[in-house]
């Protein structure tokens, strides 16, 4: 399928209006056991490119990306439940066809995230593409899950190809590459694929190693004595070191903001990207002190 011609001039603009209204927040799931989405996750920004072939397709706060092959297309991630219509247009703004997408790769679980593959995959005939661990908690429709229970189901999906760690899926010469960062679900993953850079900080042509790195928050987590989840805190470190040891050089994440698509000011996007190893380390950081101050009240309450 050819590929129509980035148009660089569009990327600084869309960047900074995709981080003035973006929001980092994972849902955390109140006493009522219901959640509010934070409007930005349902506030359209306009569609721009990210390298030859990827798109940014998603909203304010929450990511879609649409990569376009010589095979066809593919999809990671798509936000809401609601956003299914809007992705379908913005793929057919780009010349995809409903049948010319392929593939929909998953990160996590949760509805801000899976919430449109089910009627996507419908609309398309789209193969899902998914962990063993995503794969049980997609087709649940996100119920029992092992943080949120049953506070934010969404949609059911079913998964068409398993992935291992480390496995390559490839399209039209583009090779996607899974990897499992356990730390904010137990499935969660990151994919890895070359690019070619648009103008901008890399020089036009050359190649553009993007990471699309699955959420590392802890939102509401038991990280202490969590019965269900005994080695949390583990399985986020093992996440962490691999997302370190990713090729990484554009960063982007599900909830944008999160790797730094922030401007410095109100007219540009950050001067400086976030790294992986930054985004790794902060994540860290923050883990680290939630354990301590769960440690702290757990010791409070005996």
């Amino acid at each position: 399928m050819p590929n129509r011609p980035a148009v660089p001039a569009l990327l600084p603009a869309a960047l900074a209006l995709l981080a003035l209204s973006a929001s980092a927040a994972e849902p955390v799931l109140p006493p009522s056991g219901r959640y509010e989405t934070p409007d930005s996750w349902r506030q359209p920004v306009p569609s721009f490119a990210i390298g030859a072939r990827t798109h940014y397709i998603g909203t304010a706060g929450l990511s879609a990306l649409l990569v376009k092959t010589d095979a066809g297309a593919v999809l990671v991630d798509g936000g809401l439940p609601q956003a299914a219509p809007m992705l379908l247009q913005r793929m057919a703004a780009l010349g995809v066809a409903p049948g010319d997408l392929k593939l929909i790769l998953a990160g996590h679980a949760h509805a801000d995230h899976a919430g449109p593959v089910a009627a996507l995959a419908r609309a398309t005939g789209a193969r899902v593409v998914a962990n063993a661990e995503s794969a049980v908690l997609l087709a649940r429709g996100g119920t029992d899950d092992i943080h949120n229970g049953d506070g934010i189901p969404f949609p059911p999906a079913k998964v068409d190809r398993l992935v291992m760690d480390g496995e390559v899926v490839e399209l039209g010469g583009v090779r996607f590459t899974a990897h499992f960062t356990p730390a904010h679900t137990p499935g969660s993953t990151s994919w890895t694929w070359t690019d070619t850079a648009i103008e901008g900080r890399r020089p036009a042509g050359t190649p553009l190693r993007i990471a699309y790195v699955d959420s590392l928050s802890a939102p509401g987590y038991d990280l202490v004595d969590n019965p269900r989840y005994p080695n949390i805190v583990a399985d986020y470190r093992r996440g962490f070191a691999a997302v370190r040891a990713l090729p990484c050089d554009l960063l982007i994440t599900p909830h944008p903001d999160a790797s730094g698509w922030t401007p410095a000011n109100t007219a540009a996007p950050h001067a400086e990207p976030m790294t992986c190893r930054a985004y790794a380390d902060r994540a860290e950081r923050n883990l680290d002190k939630l354990v301590d101050e769960q440690r702290d009240a757990s010791k409070g309450a005996r």
